[in-house]
Parts: C-alpha cells; sequence; structure tokens
C-alpha cells in the first residue's frame, strides 16, 4: 500500500485569524509540506493543477523537480494534472524529463479538469471534455511508447515522424493513473489501457465510490488484464487529526463551517458520516481508513488532502508529524494482513522495469529506430 498526500494548492483565508497568505507563501507552504512527505514516511506527494484563482500550482514539473532535487525516497504525482487542456506532445517530454531528473520517481494522474473557464484560456471547449480525455490519452500513450509516430486526430495538428524527447528512462513510461469522480468513462479508458484508476471520492458517499471501482475492475476484467481484483485502484480522503478527537473536532469546525468547498451545507458531523472526511484522533484515521477497504477491496494507492481551508503551515506539518508516527505503520500492517498474493502492489519505476525485463522486450535508442522505419508506420518499442 502506498500513503501520500496530496494538494489542490487553495490560497484561502484562515477563519480563526482572517488572514489569507500570500501567493509566495502558499507555493512555499507547499513545498515544505512535499519535504515533510518524504521526511515522516509518505510514499506519494501529489499536486494538482490548476490555472484560476485562488489556486496556485499552474507549474506542476517545476514544483515536482524542485522537490526531486531535495529528496530521495518519495515519488511525485499529480492531482491531477489536465489531459484535456494540455497538449499531449507537451506532456510526454515535460513529465519524461521530470522522469529522468528524479530517478524514475514520478507517475501521473490524468483528469479533465473541473473549472469550466480553463478550457477557452488553452483553446478548447468543455464540451468536448470526454472526447478530449480519450483522444489526447490515446496519443500521449503512443509517444511514450512509439520512437516515431505518425498520427492524426480531432483536436490538435497531425504529427509526421515525430519523435518526443527524451525518451522516456529505461525505455519505461511514467505509469498513469486516470482520477475521476462521476464519469464512467474515465473508468473505461482507465481499463481499457490496463492503467490504474484513482477515485477522489473525497465529496461522495461510499455508495457512488462502490459502483464507480467495481465497474473500473470489471471492465479491466474483460479487457484481459486479469481478475478484478488485480486492477490498480487509488482513494483520496481527507483528515484532520489531533491526539484527541474532541480537539480536533474543536480546531477544525471554524474551517469546516466557512471552507468555500464545504461551508455553508451538511454539518461536519453529517459529512464525516457520509464522506471520508475524519476529523479525530490517530485511531479513527486508522479505523475510518482500513474500512474503505470494505468498500472497494484490496487497493493499490491511499491519499490525503491535509493543507486546505485556510489551515496554517504548522497545523499542517504537526497533523503530518501525527500521522507518520501514529498511523502510516500501521496501515501499512494492517492492509497488508488479508492481502491475495496475486493482488499487485502499485506500479512503480523499478517493478515496471523489472516487468519489461522480464518479459525480453528490446530497447533501443530512438535515432536507431527512426532510420529502420518509413513515415507509413509506427513501431511498438515497450509496453
Amino acid at each position: 500500500m502506498q500513503l501520500g498526500v496530496f494538494s489542490v494548492g487553495d490560497v484561502t483565508p484562515d477563519p480563526t485569524t482572517g488572514r489569507t497568505p500570500t501567493q509566495h507563501e502558499r507555493i512555499k507552504a507547499l513545498m515544505a509540506i512535499g519535504k515533510k512527505a518524504e521526511e515522516v514516511g509518505f510514499d506519494v506527494f501529489a499536486l494538482g493543477e490548476h490555472h484560476d484563482h485562488p489556486f496556485v500550482p499552474s507549474a506542476l514539473t517545476t514544483m515536482h523537480a524542485y522537490l526531486a532535487a531535495q529528496t530521495e525516497r518519495l515519488v511525485f504525482s499529480t492531482s491531477i494534472a489536465h489531459i484535456t487542456t494540455n497538449d499531449p506532445v507537451h506532456i510526454a517530454e515535460q513529465y519524461a524529463m521530470l522522469q529522468h531528473l528524479s530517478d524514475g520517481r514520478v507517475d501521473l494522474m490524468f483528469g479533465r479538469g473541473n473549472t469550466g473557464p480553463v478550457y477557452p484560456w488553452f483553446g478548447k471547449d468543455i464540451r468536448d471534455g470526454i472526447q478530449l480525455a480519450i483522444e489526447n490519452y490515446d496519443l500521449l500513450h503512443r509517444l511514450w511508447r512509439t520512437d516515431v509516430v505518425n498520427w492524426q486526430g480531432k483536436f490538435r495538428t497531425p504529427l509526421q515522424g515525430f519523435t518526443s524527447t527524451p525518451r522516456p528512462l529505461d525505455g519505461v513510461p511514467p505509469f498513469v493513473w486516470h482520477g475521476s469522480i462521476r464519469s464512467p468513462e474515465i473508468a473505461e479508458q482507465a481499463a481499457y489501457y490496463g492503467n490504474g484508476f484513482f477515485h477522489n471520492n473525497i465529496f461522495w458517499p461510499s455508495s457512488h465510490v462502490r459502483r464507480m471501482v467495481g465497474f473500473y475492475r470489471q471492465r479491466w476484467e474483460e479487457y484481459g488484464h486479469g481478475p478484478a481484483d488485480t486492477a490498480v485502484v487509488g482513494l483520496g480522503g481527507q483528515v484532520f487529526v489531533r491526539p484527541n478527537s474532541q480537539d480536533a473536532v474543536r480546531e477544525f469546525r471554524p474551517y469546516f463551517d466557512v471552507a468555500p468547498v464545504y461551508g455553508h451545507g451538511p454539518s461536519l458531523e453529517e459529512y464525516m458520516r457520509e464522506t471520508p472526511l475524519t476529523v479525530g484522533s490517530p485511531q479513527q484515521v486508522i479505523e475510518r481508513t482500513l474500512s474503505f477497504r470494505e468498500v472497494v477491496g484490496d487497493y493499490q494507492r491511499q491519499m490525503f488532502l491535509l493543507d486546505h481551508a485556510g489551515l496554517p503551515l504548522t497545523t499542517v506539518l504537526e497533523q503530518m508529524d501525527l500521522l507518520g508516527e501514529h498511523v502510516l505503520p500501521v496501515l501499512r500492517e494492517e492492509f497488508a494482513k488479508g492481502r491475495p498474493a496475486h493482488v499487485p502492489d502499485a506500479p512503480t519505476h523499478a517493478s515496471l522495469l523489472a516487468r519489461k525485463e522480464a518479459e525480453g522486450l528490446p530497447e533501443r535508442p530512438a535515432h536507431e529506430s527512426r532510420a529502420a522505419l518509413t513515415h507509413d508506420e509506427d513501431e511498438e518499442v515497450s509496453a
């Protein structure tokens, strides 16, 4: 089980002080959270792409490269990167570069993005969202696996004899998760390619989560990737943790009551009952997180949102210390119990490289294969 921290990088006033951090302060805070994630024992740190107020993470590869240079073990991911409004060629090259700089410590979670104005800012139409996600990922998948690409689609200019550079590290593309909260088409896409499916279930009841993940697992098996329980599943979740539950509820309530994503709707208690939000002690976080397995089966990645709603950096870091000392070791031990041997771990660069070498697939420099091909054909070089 991979355990991680994800952030959407919102710049939200602290309701207890009325102070709003500057963008510079928030960016620096995100970097501090990333470094803390490795220090306390998390496996993954993910940032979500945004281009609109009040968010700051617009340049994810820059931010992750900064952290990669200052860490040794942490895997960097996205929560999410836009597969709809970003050019697949740009994604292929930016993340392959990050993969090299981080020695393979990178994977991606793609999504359509949930803010409509972003589409026209990047020359796209939100009404094409699903089709853009499908077409753009199809091209990206080929760019990372095919040395010389000839391609034509609906939403971008054709490619003729194109090779993205750099090529993926060791000929192994970054592992991809497809993130969705409500679109079965995205779960279908993840299953078709044999990629991971991440359900960011922080706003949804367990019945909805069960249906979405169940559909992905069913389609995974029907596409021939293996039994349904071998599909690669990730879940979101958000916690606010203090040594005892009374302090946690008392301290988090003012943030919950006015937060843009929570406030002025169901009460904190109702929200905790209906969604994965856990506000309480380390033991309560452990028990609630372990219960997610009863909804979706054995899964591979659990991500926690810790730094939203105007919470100050010091509070976020204090929570990470508590989670690292009291929660993460127990979750790893308990999630391992009873897990069938054939259920895989979350793919990493090392595991994907080992699989490639075991399958005996050849690795060939791009310039050599380019000379061997005509512009009328592509050549698959790695799985």
